[in-house]
């Protein structure tokens, strides 16, 4: 019997939710994922399989002074720049993708950040 690996039931849960969650092109999936020290999101349109916007703490840009962590004050920026980048591309409703995470946290300040930003879901 194998030992309990969180890495494993967070993909386990992941692909749970992706057979209820796909993006079309009228509304996009906002994508999200937490490492140890960054947060990325995107907007997928799953029909085509294209990346209508992206942002990540690995940008050097949105990095600034802070160091690079994943935390919530990191997740409210990223939040805010995801939906600023996808209105910019006529995106203003998308189907939330959590990514196996638990929606706290980390993930509840970033959809609330996009949410105030402007995106629909």
């Amino acid at each position: 019997m194998a030992a309990f690996n969180r890495k494993v039931a967070r993909a386990r849960v992941h692909r749970r939710i992706r057979k209820k969650v796909a993006g079309t092109a009228e509304r996009p999936r906002l994508s999200i994922h937490f490492s140890g020290k960054h947060v990325y999101a995107q907007v997928v349109d799953d029909g085509t399989g294209r990346i209508l916007a992206a942002a990540s703490t690995t940008e050097r840009s949105l990095l600034g002074q802070n160091k690079a962590s994943a935390n919530r004050a990191s997740a409210e920026v990223i939040g805010k720049v995801i939906a600023e980048r996808s209105l910019t591309k006529k995106v203003d409703s998308v189907v939330f993708d959590r990514g196996g995470f638990l929606y706290h946290g980390k993930v509840k300040a970033l959809a609330d950040a996009a949410r105030e930003g402007g995106l629909k879901f």
